[in-house]
């Protein structure tokens, strides 16, 4: 338990750190090119990882975060019955970088609606999520925030606009078509789920045997 203690509290710290900070520092919808392909550029995400959205609005938002929570739960459960029994110990790694992004995630999802003052919120009467102006500040509990426990947003800042251009328009069908790759905007906790699971993909034909 102390490996994996070790693995998932420096992940979450960096995470969130980086969070708070851009939240705190940049407008929504504000960025600055780290390299020509790398980009910071503050948004929050309703939905889940890489910018996925949730097309049941608000109700939707609180099962999401109910369903980080049941798969935070699951995969700690998953290893500590690993560790008592010494088995799947290939495992170990990979499940740490996926429960670390996935606590990561939740914590917006559960904190971020009281901690800071705004934030993007969901309309009932228009059925859509409405952006904030300004820039957030931290309320450390002393003050009502923009929404409530579990209705948080999560924070994504990483754009890689590797390939981006314009199609010409004399190109028969796709002329004037904008392609760009790659587009979501992401996370720490999303590269560190993504490793996870990649790696987890790989080591299949080790953990059947």
């Amino acid at each position: 338990m102390k490996k994996i203690f070790l693995i998932i509290l420096p992940i979450i710290l960096v995470d969130q750190f980086l969070k708070i900070y851009v939240k705190t520092h940049f407008k929504l919808g504000d960025g600055y090119y780290i390299f020509p392909f790398f980009m910071i550029f503050f948004i929050e995400n309703p939905g889940m990882a890489y910018g996925l959205r949730i097309s049941s609005g608000y109700n939707g938002k609180i099962l999401l975060s109910i369903f980080r929570f049941i798969l935070v739960l699951f995969i700690l459960l998953f290893h500590i019955r690993n560790e008592k029994k010494n088995i799947n110990r290939d495992l170990t790694i990979p499940t740490c970088l996926i429960l670390s992004g996935a606590i990561g995630n939740f914590l917006d999802s559960l904190l971020y609606g009281v901690l800071f003052d705004t934030g993007t919120t969901y309309n009932k009467e228009y059925e859509q999520w409405i952006p904030y102006s300004g820039v957030s500040k931290l309320n450390f509990f002393l003050k009502k925030g923009y929404s409530s426990f579990m209705e948080g947003c999560v924070v994504d800042m990483f754009y890689l606009p590797i390939i981006d251009f314009f199609l010409p328009k004399v190109i028969p069908f796709f002329g004037g078509y904008h392609f760009q790759f790659f587009k979501p905007i992401f996370n720490l906790s999303d590269i560190f789920i993504s490793i996870g699971i990649i790696s987890i993909f790989f080591l299949k034909k080790k953990l059947i045997k």
